[in-house]
């Protein structure tokens, strides 16, 4: 993988559509937020260029010629991990979730608002950079689980999870709030800084964490569905024994 590039002061964006159109005013809204931004109109141009400057974050298409959407973004995870915002048509559910579960940290909808975008991009950015946290420090622990939020790695077992930077946040959040049940809404302010959008994204994305740290993710002891709640972690429990 090759050096990031000089950003912009709010850092590289790689923005890939095919419709020159909407990357146009993509990239100037973008441009005028002060990033810098690169266009590639197909999958297999977005890697080239990927792999040329690596970029802070990729906004991409999932109806490309050629290489997908779908299928640039599992490429560009396997080589580095990137920030990555999907653009989707309205009513593609299942493509979206499908792009949730491939590693994207968030979508927006076509026709789309390009400030909303911009919104988006900041929101993500601004929590794949942010310093570790002044509380709590040190590495955070819930049974065979570790989390160090100043390295932003996970294990369990002492085997390293691989994460996207949502699905990190979203277990460091749980494991400072054992036994807390939490709505969807709330996570989707303490983890992702919403206020609003679409909860589907919250249960993407607890699929996912399950399915990294569950034993069983059909049968979840560790993320705990609280019906007409959400979800509570409950750690596993060392048992002590005495003499």
């Amino acid at each position: 993988m090759s050096e990031r590039g000089a950003p912009g002061s709010g850092g590289r964006i790689l923005v890939v559509d095919d419709d020159p159109t909407v990357a146009e005013v993509v990239t100037g809204y973008l441009e005028r937020a002060g990033f810098s931004v690169e266009h590639a109109a197909d999958g297999l141009d977005a890697l080239r260029r990927a792999g040329e400057r690596w970029p802070d974050l990729v906004v991409l298409d999932l109806m490309l010629p050629g290489l997908d959407g779908l299928e640039a973004c599992r490429r560009l995870r396997a080589v580095g991990p990137v920030p990555v915002i999907m653009l989707t048509a309205r009513g593609d559910e299942e493509e979206r979730i499908t792009g949730l579960e491939v590693g994207a940290d968030d979508y927006v909808t076509k026709p789309f608002s390009p400030r909303e975008l911009v919104l988006r991009v900041e929101s993500v950015l601004r929590r794949g950079r942010r310093a570790a946290p002044a509380v709590p420090r040190g590495v955070l622990r819930a049974g065979d689980l570790a989390v160090d939020p100043a390295t932003r790695r996970a294990s369990r077992a002492g085997v390293e999870l691989a994460l996207t930077l949502r699905e990190f946040d979203l277990l460091a959040y749980f494991v400072q709030c054992p036994g807390t049940a939490h709505s969807r809404e709330d996570l989707m302010r303490r983890v992702w800084g919403w206020d609003f959008g679409d909860l589907s994204t919250v249960t993407v994305h607890v699929r996912r964490l399950r399915a990294k740290i569950e034993d069983d993710p059909a049968r979840p002891s560790l993320i705990q569905t609280v019906w007409g709640v959400g979800y509570r972690f409950e750690p596993e429990r060392t048992e002590e024994t005495t003499a």
